[in-house]
């Protein structure tokens, strides 16, 4: 869902909302993600530019912390790199079975701790951990934080009056009520995306499609949020926009009104979806996971960290146009 942060936050640049953004920024639940990281972090190496990791969740007690370990675990991971000039944003999705090393705690070295999926960083150790699982994989220092929760992206939906979805084969949701999603263009409200964005079992891919069909849910979010009826009227892009305050948690730092300033020319257009590079799913100890492509992911965090993504995507392009 970073792709909605940067809208948001695109839109009041573009509309020069800055009172109104301040009230944004001081509705946010925020925590400090960064605390218990005390040192061997990877360095920052291009001014300007910004990295922001994304987790969200559809399954979490909403009752517990994001900052400390606890029995839910992250659905979606994104690190999302801006480069310096604030033209673009490349949202990167990590898979949730990735098979990472997790270190000890967020304090602890990189080379502590065992293997798991990357999800597992949450039970392990809360946001905390999970920023530091995801630095010490990518070796990406990660600027800001911000959580998720999806329960609220029903909200965000039903604000802009629903979101058409493309549904590549017809299936039924393992979910109650057990929802027919009908092979074809459907147009769903927040509760019906957000059953359809779950679904996993029944596609080939697993995961995959999971992912694909949540940076697909993204895209027509921002179309919609982007539509002339929805920046036309008061009431709707009011209603859109605290629901997205609403529904996410951010680090101390995150700033509502300083990122509207720099993001102001950033559009959807903008925005190129990638996913993790991996060699698919293999079986270890017994458990289903994704193993990473070491040297093809170890090539792309490291055009992240010298902002040359443009030119890692331009000799690696996206497999598909859905942003596979």
């Amino acid at each position: 869902m970073a792709g909605i942060a940067v809208l948001v936050l695109a839109l009041l640049g573009g509309l020069g909302a800055w009172m109104y953004a301040r009230n944004l920024n001081n509705d946010l639940t925020r925590t400090d993600p960064f605390a218990e990281i005390t040192g061997g972090r990877p360095a920052k190496t291009v001014d300007g530019a910004l990295n922001i990791l994304l987790v969200g969740s559809d399954s979490r007690d909403p009752d517990a912390p994001v900052d400390s370990k606890s029995q839910w675990r992250a659905d979606t991971v994104i690190v999302m790199h801006i480069p310096a000039d604030h033209q673009a944003a490349y949202l990167v999705s990590i898979p949730r079975d990735l098979y990472v090393p997790i270190p000890e705690s967020a304090g602890a070295d990189c080379g502590s701790g065992k293997r798991a999926k990357i999800n597992a960083a949450f039970a392990f150790g809360g946001l905390p951990l999970a920023v530091r699982t995801v630095e010490c994989f990518t070796d990406v220092r990660i600027d800001h934080v911000m959580a998720i929760d999806f329960g609220g992206f029903k909200e965000v939906t039903d604000a802009l009056g629903g979101v058409d979805l493309k549904v590549e084969r017809t299936i039924t949701s393992i979910h109650k009520p057990y929802r027919t999603f009908t092979k074809g263009t459907n147009h769903m409200d927040g509760a019906e995306a957000l059953d359809w964005i779950r679904q996993r079992k029944q596609f080939p891919e697993g995961d995959f499609a999971r992912m694909r069909h949540q940076q697909e849910f993204l895209r027509a979010l921002m179309d919609k949020a982007a539509s002339s009826g929805t920046l036309a009227n008061p009431k709707k892009l009011n209603d859109f926009l605290k629901s997205v305050t609403a529904a996410v948690t951010v680090d101390q730092g995150f700033s509502v009104t300083d990122m509207a300033v720099q993001f102001r020319n950033l559009r959807g257009q903008n925005l190129t979806f990638l996913t993790s590079p991996n060699s698919g799913s293999d079986t270890i100890n017994g458990e289903s996971v994704v193993v990473s492509d070491r040297e093809k992911a170890l090539a792309m965090y490291r055009a992240m960290s010298a902002d040359t993504m443009a030119d890692w995507v331009k000799a690696n392009p996206p497999k598909n146009t859905d942003g596979g």
